[in-house]
């Protein structure tokens, strides 16, 4: 049995160990010198699964994926300088999707900032607007030769009370609050020695839950509100699978006050709900908008896609707007009433077997309206030429059932949100900065950790910008890709202002030639591609028989044809 090697440095042996008994286990390196004592303590605890990630950004999104499925902090790992700031655009996105991570950044020690030594930037507090924690620890001389000295002994033992207490906090936060928190670690060299017993024995300071209460005053009120209301709203937006029990689903169904509506982020599903959102209030009439306002607004999740529905409550505001989330709530709709910090379950079982159904037309009046948008749906479907709508109808009728989807943003989302998905798909998107950066990345990580067969759907730039993320081996042999290449930003030919220019189509839509093909043999990844429905249909029925290595579907779409016939699907509800 190979021995156990730890750093002779007492603050990277701290911090692997307060790592350890907080349960972290998952450690994403990225490969440095100033980190050395850090990557020696990880990799060489057998507690820890630790994967080597050379890009930062790829690094940290993939870990991202990791979190997001265990719902656990995954400790990032790098050297000094500019790698820190490749973890940015993963950091934003944790932090606004609650997503834990625990960022442990190498430094010089202080006296070397800003006199021209290599590799070394301000790494003080870098991600304060989006970050849970910062702490930032003392460097710790130690040698024997200093040793014997009792003023650095005491300068040392005062440096050590101060990093394993902010290490603790770091820790605890990103456990507590679910979200990212940094860690910057200032080392004096040598960095690569090792010892065979650790010389520190770090204090654990334990976790600390807040228990919030639902008062019972606040309870009544919201009762009574509830039961005299004529038109209730549940609105879900982003939410992992099985968060909430299907008992408190079907409660909402038997209530003809109350019309859900749910996002494909959502993960939930019944047929009483409304479940593509744009599809129904794409072409409401003013008074049909009238009809359709709330009294009261109900909403779980996170960030929600849907711009339409977004205007329409800021529009048609609900007299009372509740947000249902143990952390936080957005005041997205600019009315938010009342904030219960309780999680969706927990605050079901307090309120929902006080409150009675009311007599009202409000469900069956929209479902109604829904029931014929689904229609009007499948018939311009079926008439509609092969362009980006056409292949996500073909896509979502022949996935396999118990797929995680992993989608990318812009196009994608928007596009997955007009169908009716698959009960049991999982999907996800990161859509808490919406940004299209880490799509591949975070779909790896996810795949790995799950171990739940995943397809990844994205567009042309999205792919391309994360091609990075295909430089791993941790890739599972059944993880899917599927681009939809517009070659461009597809989205931008559909937002308002577009216009037939040069420039449109450099600066906005960014037109290339560029296909995944090279890329694929250069990762050594299965590579299709389709042109028209024939080839789609064979190509998706042969890649999902092949799970000996990972696949790419690559699905090429007329550019010119996608937004006039996406423009022409919301006219068709006329």
């Amino acid at each position: 049995m190979k021995k156990r090697l730890f750093s002779k440095i007492p603050l990277a042996q701290s911090i692997v160990t307060l790592c350890e008994v907080k349960g972290i286990k998952h450690i994403v390196i990225s490969p440095g010198s100033r980190n050395a004592p850090l990557t020696i303590g990880f990799s060489e605890n057998p507690e820890m699964k630790c994967y080597s990630i050379v890009d930062e950004r790829c690094a940290a999104f993939f870990a991202l994926g990791i979190a997001q499925q265990i719902h656990e902090p995954v400790v990032l790992v790098c050297t000094s300088g500019s790698a820190l700031l490749n973890y940015y655009p993963a950091i934003s996105e944790a932090f606004y999707s609650d997503v834990p991570l625990v960022v442990l950044s190498a430094d010089r020690p202080i006296e070397r900032i800003d006199i021209g030594d290599g590799q070394t930037i301000r790494q003080k507090n870098v991600f304060e607007n989006h970050i849970l924690y910062s702490a930032n620890l003392y460097s710790e001389i130690f040698s024997e030769k200093t040793i014997e000295d009792q003023q650095v002994r005491q300068k040392q033992h005062e440096a050590q009370k101060h990093n394993q207490r902010e290490v603790n906090l770091a820790l605890n936060k990103a456990i507590e609050k679910q979200g990212p928190v940094h860690i910057n670690v200032p080392f004096y060299e040598p960095l690569y020695d090792k010892i065979e017993k650790t010389t520190v024995d770090p204090i654990n300071v334990p976790l600390e839950t807040p228990v919030y209460q639902f008062s019972n005053i606040l309870q009544g009120k919201m009762i009574s509100d509830w039961n005299t209301a004529k038109r209730k709203m549940v609105l879900i937006g982003v939410n992992p699978p099985e968060v909430v029990d299907q008992k408190w689903i079907d409660h909402f169904a038997d209530d003809p006050s109350v019309l859900v509506l749910t996002e494909t982020t959502s993960n939930i599903h019944h047929a009483s709900h409304i479940n593509c959102i744009d599809q129904l209030i794409s072409t409401l009439t003013v008074e049909e908008f009238k009809e359709l306002q709330p009294d009261i607004l109900l909403t779980i999740g996170g960030m929600v896609v849907s711009k339409r529905i977004k205007a329409f409550l800021r529009t048609h505001q609900p007299r009372c707007h509740w947000h249902i989330d143990a952390k936080k709530a957005l005041d997205t709709y600019f009315c938010l009433t009342e904030h219960i910090k309780l999680k969706p379950n927990l605050f079901f079982s307090e309120f929902l077997p006080h409150v009675k159904d009311n007599n009202s037309s409000y469900k069956s009046q929209w479902l109604q309206i829904r029931d014929q948008r689904r229609e009007r749906h499948t018939e311009y479907l079926q008439r509609v030429a092969f362009t980006d709508l056409k292949v996500f109808e073909i896509m979502f009728n022949h996935i396999p059932d118990n797929q995680m989807i992993q989608l990318s943003n812009s196009s994608t989302v928007r596009y997955a949100q007009l169908f009716s998905i698959n009960k049991s798909f999982k999907v996800y998107c990161n859509r808490g900065t919406s940004g299209i950066d880490g799509s591949t990345s975070t779909a790896i990580g996810a795949a790995l950790a799950s171990q739940i067969p995943t397809t990844l759907i994205t567009g042309d730039l999205s792919f391309f910008y994360d091609s990075n993320a295909l430089w791993n081996s941790y890739i599972p042999s059944n993880f899917k890709i599927i681009i939809i290449n517009n070659e461009g930003g597809g989205i931008f030919r559909i937002l308002p202002g577009k216009e037939e220019s040069t420039n449109f189509e450099t600066y906005f839509e960014t037109t290339h030639h560029l296909t995944a093909l090279h890329l694929s043999k250069m990762y050594g990844l299965g590579y299709q591609k389709a042109t028209n429905k024939e080839q789609l249909l064979e190509a998706i029925i042969k890649m999902y028989q092949n799970n000996e290595s990972p696949q790419i579907l690559e699905v090429f779409t007329p550019r010119g044809k996608n937004d006039s016939t996406l423009i022409d699907y919301f006219k068709y509800f006329v």
